[in-house]
């Protein structure tokens, strides 16, 4: 039996031209494709007919298979002979458990390669008109994630957070921004400070609010914005509306003929 491989796969973060040329290969050279909910319905259209599609789809509360299962099914794909593709939004290594995974296939003896995506935090805010770093705003940027583990609470050094110069970039932020902007604020984060929040990011479905941080979870509320949505808090954000270059196309107009 031919020996099977696993390919970690960032989709990015939803523009299905923002595939690396290696991601696109590897999706149309897959025998067996295991996705996540964040990959995008125009990157799911690039999987050629007749490839098996296995859904493993995680949110808060709601998961479709156990982290455990999806380690336990790549291993039994792959050593069945099958080249499967993980595929995964964002970076399979920037929250994306891909880690994890991978940990699992190197202790079983099973081959994987990892083939990185855009992240959110790179996609989404250049998309939204937000750099995470600019000359005189921030010189550095800090990725950090609103979702505990199990559910529990968010606990993070808050007062180490808080930096002028940095720009805070939060996935899986959305159930939890009162909560984060209160603990930002109490820890010394001014309330005045420029964030936003960022939905659906580089998809004909984007939405961006910004706000002061103190007024963010209001905003966002009002605004009913629905996960998946990053948040980007830092000085940054006031270069929005000049940098505001990306019009989101009717999604029956976009090609995603690659």
């Amino acid at each position: 039996m031919a020996e099977g491989c696993v390919y970690l796969v960032g989709a990015g973060p939803g523009d299905p031209e923002l595939l690396t040329v290696k991601a696109l290969r590897v999706i149309r050279e897959a025998d067996v494709v295991v996705m996540d909910r964040l990959v995008s319905h125009d990157i799911e259209a690039l999987i050629p007919a007749g490839t098996t599609r296995i859904f493993a789809g995680k949110e808060a509360g709601k998961h479709h298979l156990r982290q455990e299962e999806i380690n336990d099914l790549l291993q039994r794909l792959a050593q069945s002979g099958r080249r499967v593709v993980r595929l995964k939004g964002g970076d399979p290594l920037v929250f994306g458990r891909g880690s994890e995974e991978a940990e699992h296939l190197a202790r079983s003896g099973i081959r994987f390669e990892v083939v990185p995506g855009i992240t959110a935090a790179a996609g989404c805010t250049a998309y939204a008109g937000i750099p995470l770093t600019h000359r005189g705003l921030a010189n550095t940027v800090r990725f950090i994630t609103g979702h505990a583990m199990d559910n529990g609470d968010i606990e993070y050094d808050w007062p180490k957070l808080v930096d002028p110069d940095c720009t805070l970039v939060i996935y899986m932020g959305l159930g939890t921004l009162d909560r984060l902007a209160t603990a930002l604020i109490g820890a010394g984060m001014p309330p005045d400070m420029p964030a936003a929040a960022i939905q659906h990011g580089t998809t004909a479905h984007q939405r961006r609010v910004t706000a002061a941080l103190a007024e963010l979870p209001q905003v966002v509320r009002s605004a009913r914005l629905a996960s998946p949505t990053l948040v980007v808090i830092g000085k940054v954000v006031g270069m929005a509306e000049t940098l505001d270059w990306f019009q989101p196309m009717p999604a029956d107009t976009q090609s995603v003929a690659l």
